[in-house]
């Protein structure tokens, strides 16, 4: 059982339709642009690969807010026992589609019922960026209490420092979402008030649908 529940974002239910709205042309944009595949991106795979490989004989692996199922797909190719969970239907809808093989599920990250030390890796890979300021510690201490002693966490996300509203989207598809950018240090520094130890960092620069980025991996201490 999960030791406190995590306080509900007051935007959940718009920032899910908003994404129930693009699930379809996200999905298609990157099936056929590549852009959001991990494998067009070197450094972003290499991430991954290094995540892959950390955690391969851990225990099971989840894909927090995994989209059309990419990155779930791509660690299940490598061998994981991962899972994929996503805020949107659709997404998941999608993602099921694109990737029979997987398993996929709806879910909030702020919703999870995750077990203690049930988990050899977590993923919040570009996911958590719509969790309010006040909400994101939360979901991190779930991540840190859900994973094994040695298990790792990776996320990436956006860098700056501004709550910047989205309202279209992937087309022009009208949408409602507030991306809550963070400094490198402020990210790094929330991750280890989780109970998490960062053990790799990398920032990288603006790119032509982005500006610039941060990944993180993290492990739960032994």
């Amino acid at each position: 059982m999960r030791a406190h529940p995590i306080d509900r974002p007051a935007d959940l239910d718009v920032v899910r339709e908003s994404y129930d709205r693009v699930a379809d042309n996200y999905a298609d944009m990157v099936v056929t642009t590549g852009v959001g595949d991990i494998r067009r991106h070197p450094w972003l795979r290499a991430s991954i690969d290094a995540f892959a490989d950390t955690v391969r004989e851990l225990g099971p692996v989840l894909d927090v807010g995994c989209g059309p199922g990419t990155v779930t797909a791509y660690l299940a190719e490598r061998g994981l026992d991962v899972s994929g969970v996503d805020l949107s239907p659709r997404m998941i809808e999608n993602a099921r589609r694109l990737h029979p093989h997987c398993r996929f599920s709806v879910a909030s990250a702020t919703d999870l019922d995750l077990d203690e030390a049930s988990l050899g890796g977590v993923l919040g890979w570009w996911s958590l960026f719509n969790l309010p300021r006040d909400v994101l510690p939360q979901v991190l201490a779930l991540f840190a209490r859900a994973l094994k002693p040695g298990g790792h966490f990776i996320t990436a996300t956006h860098v700056g420092d501004e709550d910047a509203v989205r309202t279209e989207a992937y087309g022009g598809v009208p949408v409602r979402w507030t991306t809550h950018k963070w400094q490198p240090e402020q990210f790094v520094d929330l991750i280890e008030q989780a109970g998490l130890h960062p053990v790799a960092e990398l920032r990288l620069p603006p790119e032509e649908y982005s500006g610039p980025s941060l990944v993180v991996m993290a492990k739960r201490p032994c």
